[in-house]
């Protein structure tokens, strides 16, 4: 009867316990940011594409009114193979975070046995006095019931769940980063697509006029005015210009693949729809960049970190935890039988009710060393945070200096191309008339191939470099939560009370 009054006194104790007793370790009270930059810098004036303040888009793509690259990325949600192993490590963590809330929840199991036993009548039955007519051979029918709860008193459970909730959350930030990684690879490539065709059109173009001048120089051959050298230049230009071909489709090929790959297709399955000329997408006049405070909110790898932060937080706690004692409550009913007609009899019921504490005393120094190493990690995630923080700073920076300079340098090449557009005109025009010889042709015209090359990377230069800003910026992760939605931890079973709260 005592057993009974004290498992009544702590079953009905224990909710109280619970949610007054003390928490073990220490509280998760957010990472340290260091000191703000105020704004980033103010884009030049003389720039086209400007920077303003001004909340950053989560649907950048859009503004470069290209209908094939959004089309891309609406795929790119539900076929990119990143991001469908990364939605699986969130699955993996919610199943972790449910591994662990069952710990603080009552353990109930069953058996049943029906075996059939002879016993040795030289072993220990010979040192008894067995009844008169007590058989060697029996049958014994056995049916138990277990049960067990850990009484978390100083919230080691808790400090776990913690710990998976946390997890858990560094997953989905993970997978966001994998969407916004992916999504800022198919936009650059993408890029480079059309920028390698626009230098495909550059080089056809070239190479026509390449043709028109042989043509010239022939028709000056038969007329007795150009010489064998002059005709040889205008062969060898048409043949140095048409061996750029080659190198420009194996990168138009290779580009295309690379789309592909990043949504999960087989090689040349986008040639029918990418293949071809294009024309680099229109680049937004205004892009708004927000403030750096909000960037440590938006950047999916900042919180990330800071959930990994916390999660090294509460396995401190755990780790603290462990040095406390374990109070579980275990109940045992279990009924026996020689006789299957007699198993569920009051005669047949045997019972065991009450506490266990389990007090670690000595561990030759395992707890202290966990202790120290879960400390040291937790550090460790506090500089990781704060290393995540800088380079988010640092990375903005970066691609807006890079964005600003790279249309100063398309600025000065435009003017490049139309300036050697006069000389080629001119030096063809002086040809024709005798006044220079071929190799000024050729010269003029290698110089307007080599500047519209020059003009078509800067473009092509000009929209990596503003993907790269919003990658930076932390904009577009959005699209993985178009994808197969995952939802929150399911709650426990009906009439399964949840843990205590802290």
């Amino acid at each position: 009867m005592r057993v009974f009054a004290l498992a009544a006194r702590l079953a009905g104790a224990m909710p109280a316990l619970a949610l007054g007793g003390c928490l073990a370790g220490p509280d998760y009270l957010g990472p340290p940011v260091g000191t703000v930059p105020a704004r980033w810098e103010p884009a030049p004036a003389d720039v086209t594409s400007r920077t303003v303040p001004g909340s950053v888009e989560v649907d950048w793509w859009k503004s470069f009114h290209d209908r094939e690259l959004s089309s891309l990325v609406d795929r790119l949600a539900a076929q990119n193979l990143d991001l469908k192993s990364a939605a699986e490590r969130v699955i993996q963590g919610v199943a972790q975070r449910q591994i662990a809330y069952s710990q603080g929840l009552p353990h109930v199991g069953g058996q049943a046995q029906d075996t059939y036993n002879r016993q040795s009548l030289n072993g220990t039955l010979s040192l008894l006095t067995p009844a008169p007519g007590a058989p060697a051979t029996y049958g014994l029918f056995q049916d138990s019931l277990n049960s067990s709860w850990e009484l978390d008193f100083f919230g080691r459970i808790r400090r776990a769940v913690e710990a998976a909730d946390a997890a858990t959350l560094a997953a989905i930030e993970n997978r966001h980063a994998v969407a916004l990684a992916s999504l800022a690879e198919l936009a650059q490539t993408y890029m480079q697509l059309r920028g390698t065709q626009v230098r495909l059109e550059i080089a056809a173009r070239n190479l026509e006029l390449a043709k028109e001048n042989v043509d010239l120089v022939q028709a000056r051959f038969g007329n007795g005015v150009a010489t064998t050298l002059d005709l040889a230049q205008a062969r060898a230009q048409q043949a140095t210009i048409a061996a750029t071909l080659p190198p420009l489709r194996t990168e138009e090929a290779a580009l295309i693949n690379a789309e592909g790959y990043l949504l999960g297709e087989t090689p040349h399955a986008l040639d029918g729809e990418l293949h071809g000329s294009g024309l680099m997408p229109h680049i937004p006049r205004r892009i708004p960049i927000g403030l750096p405070a909000t960037l440590i909110r938006r950047r999916p790898d900042v919180r990330e970190a800071e959930a990994r932060l916390h999660e090294a937080t509460a396995q401190t706690g755990v780790a603290v935890a462990n040095f406390y004692p374990d109070v579980t409550l275990n109940g045992n009913l279990n009924v026996e039988s020689l006789h299957l007609a007699n198993l569920f009899t009051p005669n047949s019921i045997a019972y065991t009710l009450g506490p266990s504490v389990s007090l670690p005393i000595f561990e030759g120094g395992q707890l202290h060393g966990n202790l120290v190493l879960r400390e040291s990690e937790q550090r460790e995630a506090a500089i990781a945070f704060q290393r995540t923080v800088l380079q988010a700073w640092r990375e903005v920076d970066d691609a807006l200096t890079a964005f600003s300079e790279a249309q100063h340098r398309r600025a000065e090449l435009a003017k490049a191309v139309d300036q050697n557009k006069i000389a080629l005109d001119a030096a063809r025009q002086r040809y024709t008339q005798g006044a220079v010889d071929f190799l000024n042709v050729i010269a003029a015209q290698t110089q307007l191939l080599q500047s519209e090359n020059d003009l078509a990377d800067s473009d092509t230069q000009i929209a990596v470099d503003l993907v790269t800003l919003y990658r930076a910026l932390g904009g577009g992760w959005e699209i993985a939560d178009t994808a197969v939605a995952i939802g929150p931890p399911p709650p426990p079973p009906a009439g399964v009370p949840p843990l205590p709260p802290e």
